[in-house]
């Protein structure tokens, strides 16, 4: 028992020193993901030492400091995606639009349960859809919903980065953005509510860091701080939404707030984790969804698993352009952050991935 105690005290130590080290390498910055996994790991194993061992040492002493300054630093950066912390919200509100709905859902390219999405869509009558990892396959399978979705930009890839937007609003324009490598779109939008009221929509999915895909996570990053680069310029309100294959408490991403000046819905919420959508207990809040102030949250939440790895997300909101309660919620970058941020953006732009222009099953 000693021998496990010890055996699992060095796994989750290592796994929450690891992120403290600013290196870009996916075995550094894969470990963002799990903190919830891992701080209920470093509780159970405390519970185990003090349960099954008779002689408790200096080491051990030690070592159990070490698990309560790391779960103590677990607590601080996860309790604002509880219920526990507090948000500003409107009471009273008056709204300028309509409600407006988005499902966003990385489908997995190779998932052939095409209908289940489908029928999904056709249940729930999102105003949006953002597909990712869609191919021809989905694609052509997605022409069933074209009647109630006119509006759409199409990108299908076959490197699992493929991308497809479908709305019923009208539209100024949409356009497909490349802003780090020509195989990595994102789209941008210009909409309008069903009363006229004017929003930009983006959706993006960069690469993760991984031992299957990338390196490094110099993509991922350069990409969603060159979208928060871009929205910042933009008047009026902004969403940005999709599979950041990022947690919404990662440096990267808590960049991407500061830069964009953009709320995270999930402070005051709760995790809302769609991957992985069959493991439970291994699940991740890596579909991420940012707003503009102007913009007020009704309902955010996971949908049923539709075949894919990835849960869909489901948000609604509306659109008030009077009501100044939500600027307190945002943050904007130090002058050094600034300095970083075009730093990552370089890297990233700057890196050669090597990413086939097929995908395989893995």
């Amino acid at each position: 028992m000693l021998f496990v105690f010890y055996f699992l005290s060095a796994i989750s130590i290592t796994a929450s020193i690891l992120p403290f080290i600013r290196n870009q390498h996916w075995i550094f910055r894969v470990w963002e993901f799990g903190r919830v996994q891992i701080v209920v790991l470093q509780v159970a194993t405390l519970l185990l030492g003090f349960l099954f061992l008779q002689d408790i040492s200096v080491i051990f002493w030690s070592v159990l400091v070490v698990h309560l300054g790391l779960i103590i630093n677990h607590v601080i950066i996860l309790i604002p995606y509880t219920t526990l912390y507090k948000r500003n919200t409107a009471r009273n509100n008056t709204i300028d639009s309509n409600p407006i709905s988005i499902i966003s859902v990385n489908v997995y390219q190779f998932n052939e349960h095409y209908e289940k999405l489908i029928n999904l869509v056709e249940e729930v009558q999102p105003d949006i859809l953002l597909t990712m990892e869609s191919d021809q396959n989905w694609e052509n399978a997605l022409t069933q919903i074209e009647d109630d979705y006119p509006n759409f930009k199409k990108v299908p890839l076959e490197n699992t980065y493929g991308i497809h937007f479908y709305t019923k609003l009208k539209v100024d324009y949409i356009k497909v953005n490349y802003l780090i490598a020509d195989d990595l779109p994102s789209i941008e939008a210009s909409l309008f509510s069903e009363n006229g009221m004017k929003f930009t929509f983006f959706g993006v999915h960069p690469p993760p860091p991984s031992p299957t895909e990338e390196d490094t996570a110099k993509e991922r990053d350069g990409e969603l701080l060159a979208v928060g680069k871009k929205v910042k310029e933009i008047q009026g309100p902004v969403i940005v939404v999709g599979d950041f294959n990022n947690v919404a408490w990662a440096r990267s991403s808590i960049l991407f707030r500061k830069t964009s000046e953009l709320i995270d819905p999930r402070i005051g919420r709760g995790f809302v984790s769609t991957y992985h959508a069959k493991y439970k207990l291994l699940r991740f809040p890596i579909d991420l969804f940012f707003h503009s102030t102007d913009i007020f949250i009704e309902d955010f939440k996971t949908l049923r698993n539709i075949g894919s790895d990835h849960l869909p997300l489901f948000c609604s909101f509306f659109i008030n352009t009077k009501n100044e309660v939500q600027k307190e919620d945002v943050e904007t970058l130090e002058e050094e952050e600034e300095e970083t941020v075009e730093e990552i953006i370089e890297n990233g732009i700057e890196e050669e991935s090597d990413r086939p222009a097929v995908a395989k099953e893995y």
